[in-house]
């Protein structure tokens, strides 16, 4: 089958959409398929199979330019779009694509807000349910964009893919003993939506009347922010910025973690929690986010509720051992079920049908090379 991945944004950019894209691009290639991948991120790049369809404009602002000549090139069995809650690139390939009656799925990887339902509900308005399917990342996600699409479009929930193996390797020898000091990680983009003060402000708050030392792994705009928060409320001795790792040297941080923490309140999915919870590290994070689909309250870490519900939840995991042991006892024992790259090429490959790709064409593409 040949497969066109469409995202505004793709790697060099590091974030969860363009690891997703790019491994599910790699997965699928392994099963078979011919992939390709457009994208308005500029960057130098040697891969033939990205196409970098990059529009002239300031702060290399990823909104890219037609599809048509790609599409007309390549003639894509199926185009797969990727959207986050601002995707003027994704929006316009969808469009086209669609007037090209090209079978076409789009994933929406981010968590819709009021505004985005608002600006999402015209662009579905006028759209056929023919030849079109979107899978959201979570069941907290798709809620929102069911409210928008109201039966018009097939709605299905498929699971960011993750190589499980690979991160039950980083599962430490040991945890900490009762009474020794509690290593909390995060890891993430330092964006202003996964609230990177508000992680600060908890580790502080928690670190008043429980023994924990912290590490923050990841870079972005929100950094110099929360240099100058630590600076000022002395963390500098038991807090950790990190800045940028690769994904082996964030296997060793999650190696000699006690407890991972995800504050935001708009988490689609959380691929960083969900690395963790493959690593055995118990997971604390808000209730009602993308995180819920895999962690059950009590089970794989403590789900929490705003500002006091999450400090109450780190409190617990810092001071309860036996608690804090039973957890990573069971998530290194179990493995969340969805996730795994064959659950998800095989959940792809139902939309794909779904959006209007026959068994003749699978038959015509899948011929081995």
């Amino acid at each position: 089958m040949r497969i066109l991945h469409v995202s505004d944004c793709f790697l060099p950019r590091l974030g969860g959409i363009e690891v997703q894209v790019d491994e599910l691009a790699r997965a699928q290639h392994a099963a078979g398929h011919d992939v390709a991948i457009a994208t308005a991120t500029p960057g130098a790049s040697h891969d033939p199979r990205v196409h970098r369809i990059v529009a002239p404009l300031p702060w290399e602002l990823p909104i890219g330019g037609s599809l048509r000549g790609l599409l007309r090139d390549l003639t894509p069995d199926v185009v797969h779009v990727h959207a986050g809650a601002v995707s003027p690139f994704a929006w316009r390939a969808v469009r086209r694509t669609l007037r090209a009656q090209v079978p076409t799925v789009m994933t929406v990887h981010s968590l819709w807000g009021p505004i985005s339902e608002l600006s999402y509900r015209a662009l579905f308005a006028g759209w056929r349910r023919d030849g079109f399917v979107v899978t959201t990342v979570s069941e907290a996600a798709a809620a929102p964009i069911r409210s928008v699409v109201r039966g018009r479009v097939p709605i299905e929930v498929v699971s960011n893919g993750i190589d499980s193996g690979s991160w039950r390797d980083a599962s430490g020898a040991g945890r900490v003993a009762a009474g020794d000091v509690v290593h909390v990680v995060a890891v993430g983009r330092l964006a202003p939506r996964k609230e990177p003060l508000t992680l600060l402000k908890l580790l502080a708050a928690v670190r008043a009347g429980a023994p924990i030392r912290a590490t923050v792994v990841g870079d972005g705009p929100a950094r110099p922010a929360m240099e100058r928060y630590a600076r000022r409320h002395g963390m500098g001795g038991w807090l950790h910025l990190t800045g940028r790792l690769d994904r082996a040297e964030v296997r060793d941080v999650l190696a000699g973690a006690d407890v991972f923490l995800a504050p935001a309140a708009r988490e689609s999915f959380g691929l960083a929690a969900l690395e963790a919870r493959l690593a055995g590290v118990p997971v604390v994070a808000q209730a009602g986010t993308g995180v819920a689909d895999f962690v059950t309250s009590g089970r794989e870490g403590l789900l929490g509720l705003g500002f006091a519900g999450l400090s109450a939840a780190l409190f617990r995991l810092a001071t309860d051992h036996d608690l804090r042991n039973t957890i990573t006892a069971h998530n290194r024992a179990t493995e969340p079920a969805g996730c795994t790259w064959p659950a998800v090429l095989q959940a792809f490959d139902h939309c794909y049908t779904a959006a209007g790709v026959t068994q003749a064409t699978r038959s015509r593409t899948e011929e081995p090379r």
